[in-house]
């Protein structure tokens, strides 16, 4: 597996021969000139998560790329764009792909809930080699290999980004959605994660816009 981030949430994934990237948010950057994809994943409506200024251009350069998103996002964005559930399977060339969760994490209980699908990517046998949970905290049935995780956001806390982290003790954490820290205050949320992950987690920072093989 091959992974490269973009910054905040927007990771590409190169896995079985398909070359899948997760959403494209406005705090993310060195995605534009991306080409070659097999698939688009958006977990959510939000605009660091789907930037709406350069997702269409995105778009028209991989003309042959699968668009996929939660129900809600598919709807506001039209044209080809499909919907996946909690639960739903599709495949896309030999990467099989699971829709989780279904609900975006609570920022406060006065604004609306929204759609959040999660995915993992993976095979028959190994069906979560990699999960992006997009903005929730959703523990799959599954065992992850590798887990994109939200490392500081409006809607989480340190401790339940640690409890989460715990309760999928994936074999890798890789960190995401850090778009709102400063990058001399990234250490105090790194420090915790890779401290307090469970036995047998490996907590690891990518450089953005460099892909890195995990084996």
């Amino acid at each position: 597996m091959r992974l490269t981030h973009f910054g905040h949430s927007c990771v590409l994934v190169e896995l079985n021969g398909s070359k899948i990237l997760f959403d494209p948010g406005n705090f993310s950057h060195g995605f534009e000139g991306v080409t070659g994809l097999d698939a688009i994943l958006v977990t959510h409506q939000h605009p660091d998560h789907a930037d709406p200024e350069r997702l269409p251009a995105l778009v028209d350069a991989n003309p042959d790329a699968a668009l996929y998103s939660d129900p809600q996002t598919a709807a506001k964005l039209g044209g080809r764009w499909n919907a996946v559930r909690a639960g739903e399977h599709f495949s896309i060339g030999e990467v099989q792909v699971t829709g989780a969760g279904g609900e975006h994490a609570i920022i406060h209980p006065d604004l609306p809930m929204i759609d959040n699908t999660a995915f993992l990517l993976g095979d028959a046998v190994n069906p979560a080699q990699f999960m992006h949970p997009g903005d929730s905290l959703v523990v799959p049935e599954q065992s992850v290999d590798v887990l994109a995780l939200p490392a500081a956001a409006p809607w989480l806390k340190i401790w339940e980004a640690v409890d989460y982290l715990r309760a999928v003790a994936p074999r890798v954490a890789v960190p995401i959605h850090q778009g709102i820290l400063r990058e001399e205050a990234s250490g105090i949320f790194y420090g915790r994660y890779s401290d307090m992950a469970p036995a047998g987690t490996e907590f690891r920072v990518l450089d953005e816009e460099s892909d890195v093989e995990i084996a």
